[in-house]
Order: structure tokens, then C-alpha cells, then sequence
């Protein structure tokens, strides 16, 4: 029994095509300067001062383009386009190559820095948008990013790929994702997403030079950033891979945790996925013992100094859902499949906005939103909350069981 049944199934079908994909569409594409607006806030505020992100428009592309693979919709296909127009128009450095972090409403560049985290989730896009319309500068530009990747910011030493560089491939001093972030040479958070995005690359690109730069990532999860002790991922380290922070992630290591799975069999190496779907199951387990509350939702951080986080944050939500259902999938658990039902139970009930539409994207630990945080904005984006309909959609029975 995998503790969803039929009904279950619909109501991801609906939750994907009745409310987060028509939302994006309806409210979020700036049909004045072009492109998606800066932000949004729950009762549709347009922030258009805040910086467009890379991030965004590259996850709105891979949103729309595998909706569109997957279900043959017309206005996904032209959400993707809009995607892919505006990743080329406006991020896109004609002079140095790669994409810039963010512009500004006018498509002007605000932050000219070439993190690697960008260069990923456009990879991501748009080998998916060749994936589903076989468009051939799609696949050119993907490939283009990851030989950049691979030519700048690649470490020959010590493996793993730098976190930031200046517009020109230049070292900066500064490479945080985020004011939150620890300012350090490598992150788990970049390296997963580099993973993913090389992952979905393979899919559309037969290269020998892929496989051994995605095989190098798996094996770098495996040795380095995976704690052999706890089951977590280390977060930030230097050059030679000595961690820099003892902050748990529960939401990476649960997203981590399939992820890892999807990459060693994209690849076929039958000792990688081996390794990889043993590991996969320890660390769902640590987040099943340590990260989950009461109520069945997942805690977003744990510290060994600073208090607990005990937000839920969408993200978070959605990648235990697949993640634990995996597990259950690898191991036949059934207390992993029984959480991910529980998860997803507490999005149906708190995060999914029933009178704005799309969902809330962070809840205090009792279940209410904070009013000041966005529904839409630079990291606030339909990607990990599509891909878990997409993703259940995929793995639960089609009839009854």
C-alpha cells in the first residue's frame, strides 16, 4: 500500500493544472517591460523595484517546458517561450558569455556576477526546452554554459566547481547566494543544483565530458559533502573540502537525498546507483527521525548554536514529499511512504492560498504566514512545487491499488 490512492492522484493533477500552473501564467508575466515582474506579493501586489532574478525566469522556463512535455498544452508551451525569450534578451552577456544574476524591470543588468548557481538552473531550462520542442539554439546555449562552467570555475586541485565569479570569469572576493548564505569557496546548495542541471543535460546531449563531470559530482556528494556520521549534507567549505558550518538543511538533505538517485541512473553505473539509493534511504531516515514535527511538516533548519528554525517553508514541504516517497519506493517502508502522505495533508491545508491562488511560501511553526513575506519573487518560484506534482504524478499508480 502506498499510502495515496487514486483520489490522492487527482488532487496532485488538480493542484498542478488548476492552481499553480494557471497562476504563474495569469499573474506573474509583465505584459509592460516584458519578462515576469520582480515580485509579488500574497494578494497580488506588483513589486516591480525588486531585482528579476536569472533563477526565477530559468525555473518558470524548465516549469512550463516540461508542463508542456508532459501534458501537449499550447499556453504552456507559450509561457515557456516567454521564458526563453526573456533568459536570452535579458540575462544573457553577449560580451563575456553566461548570464548575469539579476536585471532590473528594463532588462538593464543589476548584478552582473556569473554564479554558477545561475548558470545551473538556466542549463536546467533550457535543456528541458529542447527536451520538449527540440529547439536547437536551446541546446546550443545549455552547452555553451556548461563548457563556461567548466573553463572558470572548475577547481583542478581539489574538484567541485567555485561558487561565484566576477561579469569577466574573474576570483571576487564576495560569492554569497544570499545575505543569509556563509560567504565561502564551494556550497552543498550550488554543486547539488550543477548536479541537477547536468543531469537533465545528459538527457539531450550524449558527451563524454558530461558524464565524467556529472559522475565527478555524484562521487563528490558521496565522499565530501554527505556526513558519514549524521546523513547530512555539509553545507559551505573551502578549497579542500573542510566544512565550514554546522548548520543542518533538512530540506536540501531530503531533496538531496532523490536527486542523488535520479543523477546515478540517468548515468546507468549500476555501483552508483546502488550507492546512491542506500545513501538516499539513511538520509531520509535522518530527516524522518530529526526533521519532521508533530503535525507531519519538516522543520527548515537545525544549529548546534543558534536556536532551531522552526519555519516551514514550501520548498521544504515539497521535496519531503518526493523525497520521502522515494525512500518508500527504494526501501518498501511504508512509514516513509505514510510521511509523505502526511506532508503533503499539511500543504493541502496551510500552504495552498484558497483565495489568491499558487501557495504561501513560509509559515511560522504554527501554521501562519509571516505578512511581510512574498508569494512571488527572486527565489519564491512555481519549480519545487510543479516538479512534486510532476514527480508524484509520475510515481503513484494510475488506478486504484
Amino acid at each position: 500500500m502506498s499510502a495515496f490512492n487514486l483520489g490522492d492522484r487527482q488532487r496532485f493533477e488538480q493542484e498542478l493544472r488548476g492552481n499553480i500552473l494557471p497562476f504563474w501564467m495569469e499573474h506573474t508575466v509583465d505584459r509592460i517591460n516584458g519578462g515576469f515582474h520582480g515580485a509579488l506579493t500574497n494578494d497580488l501586489h506588483v513589486h516591480n523595484e525588486v531585482e528579476r532574478s536569472a533563477v526565477l525566469c530559468a525555473r518558470i522556463l524548465w516549469t512550463y517546458a516540461t508542463a508542456y512535455r508532459l501534458h501537449g498544452d499550447a499556453s504552456y508551451l507559450d509561457m515557456a517561450g516567454h521564458a526563453y525569450d526573456y533568459l536570452r534578451r535579458a540575462f544573457w552577456d553577449a560580451t563575456c558569455g553566461g548570464v548575469y544574476w539579476s536585471v532590473d524591470a528594463q532588462g538593464v543588468p543589476h548584478n552582473e556576477h556569473k554564479h554558477t548557481y545561475a548558470q545551473a538552473f538556466s542549463i536546467y531550462g533550457l535543456a528541458e526546452y529542447h527536451r520538449a520542442t527540440g529547439d536547437p539554439e536551446a541546446l546550443a546555449l545549455a552547452q555553451t554554459l556548461f563548457q563556461l562552467i567548466e573553463a572558470h570555475s572548475f577547481d583542478q586541485i581539489h574538484g567541485g566547481n567555485i561558487e561565484c565569479l566576477s561579469r569577466e570569469w574573474g576570483s571576487l572576493a564576495d560569492m554569497r547566494l544570499s545575505e543569509k548564505d556563509l560567504n565561502s569557496r564551494k556550497s552543498m546548495n550550488t554543486l547539488l543544483h550543477l548536479m541537477e542541471a547536468y543531469t537533465s543535460l545528459s538527457q539531450v546531449w550524449e558527451e563524454a565530458t558530461l558524464r565524467t563531470k556529472l559522475r565527478a559530482l555524484i562521487e563528490l556528494f558521496l565522499d565530501k559533502i554527505i556526513d558519514p556520521n549524521t546523513r547530512h549534507f555539509k553545507l559551505f567549505f573551502d578549497d579542500a573540502w573542510n566544512s565550514l558550518s554546522s548548520t543542518v538543511s533538512y530540506g536540501h538533505d531530503i531533496e538531496g537525498s532523490w536527486l542523488l538517485v535520479e543523477a546515478a541512473e540517468a548515468l546507468g553505473d549500476a555501483d552508483l546507483v546502488h550507492a546512491t539509493r542506500r545513501i538516499a534511504v539513511e538520509m531520509v531516515e535522518a530527516v524522518y527521525v530529526e526533521g519532521r514535527d508533530a503535525d507531519g511538516s519538516i522543520f527548515y533548519e537545525a544549529h548546534l548554536v543558534n536556536p532551531n528554525s522552526t519555519d516551514k517553508h514550501w520548498w521544504v514541504q515539497t521535496e519531503a514529499v518526493v523525497g520521502f516517497y522515494n525512500a518508500y519506493q527504494l526501501s518498501g517502508r511504508a512509514e516513509f511512504a505514510e510521511a509523505s502522505r502526511r506532508v503533503w495533508e499539511y500543504i493541502e491545508d496551510r500552504f495552498v492560498d484558497r483565495t489568491y491562488g499558487d501557495w504561501f511560501k513560509v509559515l511560522n511553526r504554527a501554521g501562519e504566514r509571516y505578512p511581510d513575506q512574498v508569494k512571488v519573487g527572486p527565489w519564491e518560484c512555481p519549480y519545487h512545487h510543479s516538479r512534486m506534482c510532476f514527480e508524484l504524478l509520475a510515481r503513484l499508480p494510475s488506478s486504484a491499488v
